[in-house]
């Protein structure tokens, strides 16, 4: 048909071929009003009030504290579940983004833009150490997006500025609580340190359990510091063992401690040994074995609490985890899950500010860690409990209020 309209002759032909082209060109002007509208219609922006309410989470899960990350992320995932069996929140259903930050504070700061710019995440939990927290903080901050960390006790978290929680206890109690157990408990009167010069976790409670134990009257006699990560520990434990320290005191990461208390024991100290809630980890008893017997950490809460809400977490945490027992990360991850939780029910998810606000008032919250208020930096109020370390157990000793 082609050929005979472009080669025919005569006013027939001549009309046919015209009519064509006036038909083509009238289809192509269709055609590109619609596909020019097509290019200036805008997506429709997502319902902040509408589908999952997601929410970040970075911790680690594979680096040299993945005990940490894993744990907290157990509990915050355990709580999800909770909820989204019981119809969620407000009737939505809840959605975590995770992310493994390996324990490197450069990691953590650029995973939290990822989840504010790429996933769109309401609010943030930073499972693990105080390091990455600290990382990740003013980045949370700028954007306007709450992050809650279940376990950095380091006070300068939230410092950063008023988006950032926590709802553990910070270090300048914990460090006065292990200061006070012994001088109270243990009759200690002096004092040695073994401090991890990187680990501001570390440093921070050195320095709070030195002055509050200055303050009861003991005395520092000496102090020797290590880096994570060291193989060998005998050169500073020989210069503590000189000093005759009555407790020595090693507020480091349990992937340290378990060959620090092996070493000091070989060395024939045989002083208790203090620690903080960097020592709350199953494979702390891998690491160190009896050596560990006789030594005492403060953390945040004990499986062994006969309340009803304690034992009923430990039941329904074994019957998720293959009967694995929850250390206080897990607890707290649960209750990071729970108090963010809260505060969506109470104001909903479309305004940021009013989400920090229902946060920052939090008060009387009741978490399996223990009651748990906000001050006015956004600190949880909460008591410690310490532990003795016994035969791959967690003894209860005492509950130390604030």
């Amino acid at each position: 048909m082609s050929k005979s309209l472009i080669y025919a002759s005569g006013p027939f032909a001549q009309h046919t071929l015209k009519s064509t082209i006036l038909s083509s060109i009238t289809l192509l002007a269709v055609l590109l009003l619609f596909a020019l509208s097509a290019c200036k219609r805008e997506p429709e922006p997502p319902n902040p009030n509408t589908g999952p309410i997601r929410i970040g989470y970075f911790g680690d899960l594979s680096g040299p504290t993945l005990n940490f990350g894993k744990s907290a992320l157990n509990g915050v995932l355990m709580a999800v579940d909770e909820l989204n069996r019981t119809g969620g929140i407000n009737g939505r259903k809840l959605d975590v983004v995770i992310e493994d930050d390996q324990g490197s504070p450069e990691r953590a700061a650029s995973l939290i833009t990822k989840l504010i710019t790429q996933d769109k995440v309401l609010a943030v939990i930073a499972g693990g150490a105080s390091g990455p927290s600290l990382a990740a903080a003013p980045r949370a901050q700028a954007a306007k997006v709450p992050l809650i960390s279940p376990s950095s006790t380091d006070p300068a978290v939230t410092r950063t500025g008023d988006y950032i929680f926590r709802v553990c206890f910070i270090d300048a109690f914990q460090g006065e609580v292990m200061a006070r157990f012994a001088t109270n408990e243990l009759k200690a009167r002096k004092a040695a340190i073994m401090v991890d010069f990187n680990n501001p976790y570390s440093r921070g409670l050195s320095e709070f359990f030195e002055n509050s134990f200055k303050e009861l009257g003991g005395e520092i006699v000496s102090k020797q510091s290590y880096a994570q990560g060291d193989p060998d520990y005998k050169g500073q434990l020989s210069t503590l063992a000189a000093a005759e320290p009555d407790v020595i005191y090693v507020p480091g990461y349990y992937g340290d401690v378990g060959l620090i208390v092996k070493q000091a024991r070989q060395l024939g100290l045989e002083q208790p040994l203090l620690g903080g809630d960097g020592w709350d980890a199953p494979e702390l008893w891998e690491l160190g074995g009896a050596a560990l017997n006789g030594s005492y950490i403060s953390t945040h809460y004990s499986v062994e609490d006969p309340s009803p809400e304690i034992q009923q977490f430990v039941r329904d945490y074994k019957s998720l985890y293959a009967n694995l027992t929850p250390d206080a990360h897990a607890a707290l991850g649960y209750d990071a899950l729970r108090f963010l939780a809260e505060a969506i029910h109470k104001v909903g998810t479309g305004d940021n500010q009013k989400l920090r606000e229902a946060l920052a008032a939090t008060k009387n919250f009741q978490g399996v860690t223990g009651v748990i208020s906000m001050d006015g930096d956004r600190n949880a109020v909460k008591p410690a409990v310490v532990l003795k370390l016994e035969d791959r157990n967690y003894v209860y000793q005492e509950t130390i209020k604030p």
